[in-house]
């Protein structure tokens, strides 16, 4: 597009659109304690307008006016906890913050801990539009003076690798075990310093939060191309191996053959291009996620506690082999595509030459027709100078007769006699004349590119 078709669709409210966009889903200031649960649906196009519409009636049976049609981020303040509705590309994100009371926080320690989806109806959580993609229960603690090894014994287990690891200039600490609970949801416990240096301010202590949610929700949307990538790789193999078969057939097959072989690459070709359409996106779309997940993990500025694995080393180790998987996968349907490029120029290239032969047969063929048919002209010739030579003398012969009465010397058949030789010599020559005249001009166009 052109500066000037740019600026002919840059209107006042798609620039605040654009400018807007940078303050777009702010992190929420948050304080601990507080308990969040994080719910992620991932939902194609009727789903958006469905989880719009569905987000439209919670609040309005709350007693809050409707969101905006074109709202994408949404945070409302529900009584027992808050809302927050995110709107993105390929999900949609709900995310639901409450604080926990004294108490809570005494049965945190000693029992199951209390969790923000305790405060959603059922019925509210199953009604969500889209498909579940992942969950996230979240703990924002104050961090406590002496050891959290219980405290995080608690939550996760005694048999589990839980990571661990200090983050935002070791203000805060991060764990989490990863594993998936019967709830759909996964365990985040976060320890924030509640004072002195150390202290977390609410406007931070919301942008961890925010980020440890994308971190995870990004994890599993970048996940999505694992399956895909495998399924492809088993139609990779065999249609690597079906080339292969292919191309070794290109180099022994005879010519009644080609037909056939350019049939079948034909439709390997249509095959493995329908395939990589189908795609090419979602590995696109799992190369952008896992990017978004390393950046977050910089972010965060993880410095690992003694004798515990940081997230950012778990997800290395754990997600960096099926992010190479879906990479590795992505290539080989282009070079695969490549190669039966190549192998179909070969086959071009054979049928190419092969037509050349042809055309190099078809035209000797004829230079031999036409030398026979310039053979037969010259018969034909020398049959036309004799007929010729005898019409003309038979003239002549009239002739002779008419100027024998007027005084001619000779007789008529003398005459006539005498003619023949003349006449024939004449006929002969004009015709040959004829013949090279006719051979010149068709050698001219020929002679002419010659020239330039």
């Amino acid at each position: 597009m052109t500066m000037s078709a740019a600026a002919d669709v840059l209107t006042p409210e798609l620039r605040l659109a654009l400018h807007q966009e940078l303050h777009a889903r702010p992190p929420q200031a948050l304080v601990a304690p507080l308990a969040v649960t994080h719910w992620v649906q991932w939902i194609d196009e009727a789903e958006r307008a469905a989880s719009r519409q569905y987000l439209s009636e919670l609040m309005t049976g709350a007693g809050l006016p409707a969101p905006a049609p074109e709202a994408a981020f949404v945070q409302a303040d529900l009584g027992a906890f808050t809302l927050r509705w995110e709107l993105h590309t390929e999900y949609v994100a709900w995310t639901v913050t409450r604080v926990l009371s004294a108490e809570e926080l005494v049965a945190f320690v000693h029992g199951e801990p209390p969790t923000a989806a305790e405060r959603v109806p059922a019925a509210w959580r199953r009604g969500m539009p889209g498909t579940p993609l992942t969950g996230v229960h979240l703990w924002a603690l104050p961090r406590p003076r002496g050891d959290t090894a219980p405290l995080v014994r608690q939550l996760f287990g005694e048999q589990v690798v839980v990571t661990g690891s200090r983050v935002i200039s070791h203000s805060s600490d991060l764990h989490t075990d990863l594993r998936l609970r019967d709830d759909g949801c996964v365990r985040v416990l976060l320890l924030a310093g509640a004072s002195g240096a150390d202290a977390v301010t609410p406007r931070r202590l919301g942008r961890l939060v925010q980020r440890v949610l994308e971190i995870e929700t990004y994890r599993m949307a970048a996940l999505l191309g694992l399956p895909v990538a495998r399924r492809v790789s088993r139609w990779l193999a065999e249609g690597e191996g079906e080339l292969a078969a292919l191309a070794q057939a290109v180099g022994s097959a005879r010519r009644a053959d080609e037909p056939a072989l350019l049939d079948r690459l034909t439709q390997l070709a249509a095959r493995l291009e329908s395939l990589y359409a189908g795609t090419h996106a979602r590995f696109s779309a799992t190369a952008a996620y896992d990017d978004l997940v390393r950046q977050r993990l910089v972010d965060i500025a993880e410095v690992r506690i003694e004798g515990m694995q940081s997230l950012r080393d778990f997800m290395e180790r754990r997600l960096t082999p099926a992010m190479a998987t879906c990479r590795s996968t992505d290539r080989r349907q282009a070079a695969l595509s490549a190669r039966i490029a190549r192998v179909g120029e070969l086959l071009r290239t054979r049928v190419e030459v092969e037509q050349q032969q042809s055309s190099r047969e078809l035209l000797a063929a004829m230079n031999r027709r036409q030398g026979l048919q310039l053979q037969l002209q010259s018969t034909v010739e020398g049959l036309s100078v004799a007929a010729i030579t005898y019409y003309v003398v038979g003239l002549i012969g009239y002739l002779a007769k008419g100027a024998h009465g007027l005084g001619w010397p000779l007789g008529v058949e003398v005459s006539m006699a005498a003619a023949v030789p003349v006449v024939a010599l004449i006929v002969w020559s004009s015709l040959r004349r004829l013949h090279h005249r006719l051979v010149d001009t068709d050698a001219v166009p020929s002679a002419k590119p010659q020239e330039k």
